[in-house]
Order: structure tokens, then sequence, then C-alpha cells
């Protein structure tokens, strides 16, 4: 199946996606705020979780999905760089959910987060240019 890889990561990130908005819609109905965070520092963390996953997210799936059309990155890196952006991000919303300082499972998820989007970001660019300069050849 085409593109299964991406699929799944994508999948296990839209399931991820759904568990932080009801962890946010759950604290608002507790504390009945219905817009911002009301002072509560439970809800500011929630909303600072679910906002933190949609501002990496799309762009490291995005960068997945075209590694993986590419064709050029074998499926087991691939893989552990789907692994590693689900894992990040499940081990920093934990991390952040419980406190809004440091801790072990938010440093973790944010270094796999951010190791995930920086070697995705170079095969990308190395991808890329490699294709051009073999068009150059022609």
């Amino acid at each position: 199946m085409p593109y299964s890889i991406t699929l799944l990561y994508a999948g296990l990130a839209g399931l991820l996606l759904l568990a932080l908005s009801f962890q946010v819609v759950g604290l608002r109905r507790k504390h009945r705020v219905g817009l911002g965070t009301g002072d509560q520092p439970a809800l500011e963390r929630a909303v600072r979780v679910h906002a933190n996953f949609c501002e990496y997210v799309p762009i490291a799936l995005l960068l997945l999905l075209v590694l993986e059309l590419s064709t050029v990155v074998s499926d087991l890196l691939l893989h552990l760089l789907g692994a590693a952006l689900i894992i990040g991000r499940l081990l920093h919303a934990r991390g952040l959910s419980r406190s809004a300082g440091t801790s072990k499972g938010r440093f973790i998820g944010t270094l796999l987060t951010w190791l995930m989007l920086a070697v995705a970001a170079l095969l990308a660019v190395g991808v890329a240019v490699g294709g051009i300069l073999a068009g150059f050849g022609r």
C-alpha cells in the first residue's frame, strides 16, 4: 500500500490530537471556562500541550510524507522518524501536563521531536539537492 508509513503515523498523530483536545475540553467544562484559560494552571498547561502539538506535528508529517514519496529513504528510517515523533509528542504531553516547569518527559519529548525534525529536514534537503544535481548531469 503506497504511503502506508506516513499513513500510520498520521493516524496515530490524529488520535493523539483528539486525546489532547478531549483533555482541554474536559478541563474547560470542569472549570467552566469558555475561552482562554481562566487563570487555571492545569487548563493553561493543557492548552499549551495541544497548541505545541499543532505547531510541530504538521511539518513533521509533511517531511515524513515527502521522504516516503522520494523512495530514497529506507522504510526502517521512516519508521524510526515516525516513532520518534509520536513518542516525543507523548512524552512532551505527559511531562508538560503534570508540571509547567522542566520535567524529564518534557525535555526528552522535545529532544525527540527536534531530532526527528532535524534529521527529516536534512534528509529532505539532501534528497532534493541530489535530485537537482542528477538533473544537471543529463
